[in-house]
């Protein structure tokens, strides 16, 4: 199972509880789950998080080869994931305000037998086109998505991992 990461877990972490200059070990665990192919940042992500000028960019800018999906997304399955995840007439601000959203959602259901999301966004099931939540999108097409804490959970994550092994 491959884990795809939204742009808001690592800035999450990085910011409220995981703190890259206290909490290394987490960053370092990440990089070692995106080596054995567990964890991958979908390129838009990628994008995102690397456009800012902090430690945070720096540090996937590093990492790249470990964690970047070394893959493009199907255009007719982020127009699927456009059209049936959110609303198939969205206006051209509408699409601005989904991000890197429908893409995450879309790798994932390249495979999802295979892959799932890693989203800090909560459900809100009664939002409804470019308001709908990355959960509530995985949701209708089958698709698994964990918050970070079930992900750390899952993955086994402590400070000391390293030690464990």
């Amino acid at each position: 199972m491959i884990d795809l990461l939204d742009a808001n877990v690592l800035i999450d972490a990085n910011r409220d509880y995981y703190p890259m200059d206290r909490v290394p070990e987490f960053w370092d665990w990440l990089v070692a789950m995106g080596q054995q192919g567990l964890v991958k940042v979908p390129r838009e992500v990628y994008d995102k998080v690397t456009q800012a000028d902090d430690a945070l960019s720096r540090w996937l800018k590093r990492n790249r080869e470990s964690l970047l999906l070394a893959e493009t997304v199907d255009g007719d399955l982020i127009r699927h994931v456009i059209g049936e995840g959110y609303a198939p007439d969205l206006n051209d601000v509408e699409i601005e305000q989904l991000n890197e959203d429908p893409f995450l959602v879309a790798y994932a259901l390249a495979d999802p037998e295979q892959r799932r999301v890693v989203s800090s966004e909560r459900s809100r099931p009664r939002a409804t086109r470019a308001n709908r939540k990355v959960p509530d999108v995985c949701s209708d097409f089958g698709v698994l998505c964990h918050d970070t804490f079930r992900f750390i959970r899952e993955l086994d994550f402590s400070t000391d991992w390293q030690t464990r092994q």
